[in-house]
This record gives structure tokens, sequence and C-alpha cells, in this order.
């Protein structure tokens, strides 16, 4: 007896109302026939935008990535110094090369690091960030500006020929840009908080203009890190803000101002969160430990200085029972649950459909990008992408449209009465022993015949009561050989 499982799925009972208002359709269905319904186009795709990223989503979309740590690290690295440099060869504000990073940050946890170049996708963030930000610049202008970075001896104008294709380029990751951001254009700048913390904190005095300049220094290199996508505007300017004075104070003491920013935040208790500002400090010390030449706080201090300081916060958090990241870990996110295929979980974010890594610009000349492993699957291929600002109304769509296309199955069991198969036949060849007419220990008939032949082992044979037979098929030859088939009776 065996069991077969058999899935069937059931009717829908209604189709889904046109969103539309019509009431007329040129393809219905089965159940809508049977109704009498209609059905209304796709509702489409939803998408609402998340200011915030938690360590947990990033780790786990850097293993479906199929990133390697080192080369992300590099190449984040190298792509803020780009926008850093580029802002400042064309003087634009702070607060653009803030929202450029965070784009860039974005975009690159929305892409393999195979299907473009990632100085292509920081000069296209900036592109998109001056826009945001009213600094509007070209994006020839901004492809000179880094060319011009890279190249000070043989300065380009924007108009230059050489920067027609990948002008085109920086263009089509726009697009990109924008739907991985989810058209939402809000973003934060710590550098303006920290103006107003320094001024409560410090003061006006000779003290305050070297904290501010290490704080605001400090303030860029968070930028190399993902702290400003994981943690409010306030938790990275208080951050900033103690870890600079425990730098300016020498140690873990941090002197007098890590007393007034702690009174500081004390009165900010609804604000104030302790371990987002202890993460933030630790993602800085990392930062400062494992790239000492990649920062600008890097060569002013000493590299035993901000691993004492690092030492001192783990301490704290052991002795506070508070966890290094605020997100709980998972398994499943660490490098070694990489999967296989880079492609996996893919099917969710956004595809390219040309990969921008085959013409190299020229502020990217100089570096070979990664091979295009080809394009992934387009994303909403049944219905419109829609994007949607606010989340409790994008949640509240899902929930009256997901019913209609949510596939139920049921699941039962039937008893099958299956034969038993007889056992395999064994063919068993019987081996016979050639026949004769005549045989040396002759013996009548039974003696040396095929009949006799077989009878040897016996005491009596066929042959004993006939004239001429042999005694236990002794006798052979001829029945009219008599004197040779007595022989046992002589």
């Amino acid at each position: 007896m065996s069991v077969t499982r058999n899935m069937a799925p059931p009717r829908p009972e209604r189709a889904p109302p046109a969103s539309n208002g019509d009431t007329s359709s040129s393809s219905p269905n089965k159940a809508s026939a049977a109704t009498g319904s209609r059905i209304g186009p796709h509702p489409g795709l939803i998408k609402s935008s998340n200011q915030y990223t938690p360590e947990d989503r990033i780790r786990r979309l850097l293993v479906e990535n199929g990133s390697d740590p080192a080369r992300e690290d590099n190449n984040r690295l190298q792509g803020v110094q780009l926008l850093d440099a580029v802002r400042q060869q064309l003087q634009l504000p702070v607060r653009t090369f803030d929202t450029a990073c965070v784009y860039f940050h974005r975009f690159r946890l929305a892409f393999r690091d195979a299907e473009y170049n990632y100085q292509d996708a920081a000069l296209a963030s900036l592109f998109v960030a001056c826009k945001v930000e009213d600094t509007i610049k070209k994006s020839k202008d901004i492809l000179a500006a880094a060319y011009n970075v890279k190249n000070p001896d043989k300065p380009a104008a924007p108009d230059d020929k050489i920067f027609d294709s990948p002008g085109k380029i920086i263009i089509g990751l726009e697009r990109l840009i924008l739907e991985t951001i989810g058209f939402d254009f809000r973003t934060r700048y710590p550098q303006k908080l920290l103006v107003k913390v320094t001024r409560r904190i410090i003061g006006r005095g000779d003290d305050a203009k070297p904290f501010f300049t290490t704080a605001y220094a400090m303030s860029i290199d968070m930028y190399k890190t993902f702290a400003p996508i994981k943690r409010t505007t306030f938790s990275m300017v208080m951050a900033i803000s103690e870890l600079t004075a425990r730098l300016l104070g020498g140690g873990a003491s941090g002197g007098t101002h890590l007393d007034a920013i702690r009174d500081f935040a004390a009165q900010k208790r609804a604000h104030y969160s302790r371990p987002a500002v202890m993460e933030t400090m630790l993602d800085l010390l990392d930062l400062y430990v494992q790239h000492h030449k990649s920062t600008k706080l890097g060569t002013r201090f000493d590299l035993g200085l901000f691993m004492d300081i690092k030492i001192q916060l783990n301490q704290d958090l052991e002795r506070d029972a508070i966890p290094r990241h605020m997100a709980p870990q998972c398994p499943r996110c660490e490098p070694s649950d990489a999967p296989s295929d880079p492609l996996h979980h893919a099917d969710n974010r956004a595809a390219l459909t040309k990969s921008p890594a085959a013409t190299a610009t020229p502020a990217s000349s100089s570096s070979t990008a990664a091979a295009p492993t080809g394009p992934r699957p387009p994303r909403g291929q049944d219905g419109t992408m829609r994007f949607v600002f606010d989340p409790e109304a994008a949640r509240a769509e899902r929930d009256t449209v997901g019913p209609y296309f949510r596939e139920e199955f049921e699941e039962y069991e039937v008893e099958v009465d299956e034969p038993v198969p007889p056992p395999p036949r064994q063919h068993q060849q019987q081996q016979h022993p050639p026949s004769s007419r005549r045989d040396d220990d002759g013996g009548g008939r039974g003696g040396g015949g095929a009949r006799g032949g077989g009878r040897r082992h016996r005491d009596r044979g066929w042959g004993a009561p006939y004239p001429g037979g042999g005694g236990g098929g002794g006798g052979g030859g001829y029945r009219g050989d008599r004197p040779r088939g007595r022989g046992r009776y002589r």
C-alpha cells in the first residue's frame, strides 16, 4: 500500500474588481465567467521607501549579491573618496556629498559588483544628488571633474568628445538609482546638527574650534561606513561628539568634554539611544583601525589610541550587556552561508538590462571593471512598478489585493492498492550427459545408454532381470552381447 499526495488549487470565488471602474474586459477567465464579473487591469507591484537599513539586512543583501568582503570594503572606500574629491573640485556643498554617499551605498546593496563599475555608480549618484539638492551639474561636468582629478597634468574640458559615451552611461544609471531609493528624496545632514550641538556643549570659546574641526572631519569619514543608512541624525552626531572628545582627551577618560556630552545626553533621553551611539562609534573605530590611511583622521592620531578606545568601548558593552549591533543576527547572513548561485533571491530587486561596465569612462579607465555575468531577470513582468511613499497605505493595498492573487492548495491523501510483484525467476540450466550408443562399461538397456547412464549409482539396474542387462548399470553394449552382460552373476 502506498500513499499518494495530490495538490489542487481551489477556484477563486470572485475576481478582483477593476481599479479604473471598467465593467468590461476582453479576456475573462473561467471563474469570472461563472460569476459574471470581469477582470480589471493588474494592480501592479508596490514598493515603499525605507529611510533606514539595519545591520542584519545589510549583511543579508551582501551575501545574496555574493560580495567578497575585502573587495566590497575597497570599492566602498574608493567610491566615497572619489565623491569627496569631485565634490571639492566642483566646489559643491557638503549636503550634496552626504546625499550622494547615501545613494551610492543603497545602489551597491541592490546590485552585484559584477554588473557595474563602482566609479560609474559613484559619479551617477553625485549626478542625482546634484539635482536633489538643487546644485545642478551636467553629467559631462562631473565626468570632466573626475578626469581632471586623476589627470591633473592633462585637464579636459566638459565639452570634449571623450565624455559623450560615458555621459550616456551616467544617465542610464540615474534611472536605476531613482528606482533603488524609491523616489524618496529625504536625506539627513549631520553637519548642520553637529554645529548646534558643539555650540550647546562647548560654547564659542577657544576649545570649540579644534573640537569642531576634528568632529567635522570625522563626519566625512563616517560616510565611508554604512552608519548613515542605519542610524538617525541625532545618534550620529552624539557618536561623533563622544568619539571626538575621547580622541582629544587622550584616551577613554575623554577629559572635561566627555562629561559635558554625557550631561547633554541625559537631558535628551527622548532622542538618545545608547546602543545606537555605541554601534556607530564602534563602526568608526573599525574603519580607523582597519583602514588607517584611507581616512582623514587616521594620519592625525596614533593607531594605538584608536585601539585603546575600542577596547574600552567593548568592555563597556560587556559590562552593560549591550549587543554589538542593535539588529539581531541570523546565521544565514554570515559569509559562510553565501549561496553558490549569485542570482539567489535576486528576482525581488531591479535588473540591469545592459551592464554599464561594458564601456569604461575616462574617470575609470585606470581600473578594469569586472565582466558582467549576464542580466538578471526583469522585475515586475505582470504589472507596473508603483512607488508609494506612505508605508501604511502600501500595506493596506497589499492586504486588500493579496487574497485575489494568493494560490491556496488542498492537500489530501489517497490510498491505492498496489499488487506485490513476484520474485524474479532464476533460470537454472540442467546439465545432461551426452548420449552414446556404446559405453566402455556397457550394460544392457540401462547400463550405458542415455537412460542407464544416469543410474550408475544405484545397486540395481534395469539389466538385472533381463538377459543381457548389467547389474547396477555395470553391463553395457548391445543386448546380444551376453558374455559381458552377466558380470555380477558369474
